[in-house]
């Protein structure tokens, strides 16, 4: 492994992540809230959003082993400024999976339809962003906090299920592990479905 096969995918995930948050961010606005926008988080800049454990260490750390992961900062809200009722936050939570789908699904079939040849450089960078976002998506989806599938699972649950809420929010490191340990044959093979599906 060289140092390029390390350096690509962390700048690739680092700008995924980016993405990610600002699109949360965006949508609170959309929403009636100025929270992201007051901290100054509407930016692409990187260095609004990194993280030094899940934007620097972590992604080293894991791509030393074949994978790159990681995460920035989430960008702060304020889910009683929303519009839409309890369907806010939700929405808030879908937009960053649904910006790194969008993002999977451009580089993606870019290579599906020929437009870009895995075998040139920008073929494999193409490739690395699919991947990345793809990941990314899937694995935030997950309906456990503090992942953003919580608040579409949160909107969905009726109000006097409201202690399934409390104890998953109380617990949610736990479960979170617990799903790391257990859950990633599963997030693995629907990454492979959905990378089949868009790449072909």
């Amino acid at each position: 492994m060289t140092g390029i096969d390390i350096i690509f995918p962390i700048v690739i995930l680092v700008l995924s992540v980016v993405l990610h948050e600002v699109s949360h961010g965006w949508a609170a606005l959309a929403l009636g809230d100025r929270t992201a926008k007051m901290a100054g988080r509407l930016t692409l800049n990187p260095l609004a959003h990194l993280d030094p454990m899940g934007s620097v260490l972590v992604p080293l750390i894991t791509s030393f082993f074949g994978f790159t992961f990681g995460w920035a900062k989430p960008v702060p809200y304020n889910p009683h400024n929303l519009r839409k009722g309890k369907w806010g936050p939700a929405l808030v939570g879908l937009a960053g999976p649904s910006a790194n789908l969008v993002l999977a699904l451009i580089f993606g079939l870019l290579l599906r339809f020929g437009f870009v040849s895995m075998a040139t450089p920008f073929g494999h960078i193409a490739f690395i962003i699919t991947l990345v976002n793809i990941v990314l998506a899937v694995f935030n989806l997950i309906p456990i906090p503090p992942l953003d599938g919580s608040k579409v699972l949160f909107a969905l649950l009726p109000y006097s299920w409201r202690n399934v809420e409390e104890f998953l929010v109380r617990s949610q490191f736990f479960i979170l592990a617990v799903v790391i340990l257990f859950g990633l044959p599963i997030v693995s093979a629907l990454v492979g479905f959905l990378a089949k599906l868009i790449i072909g």
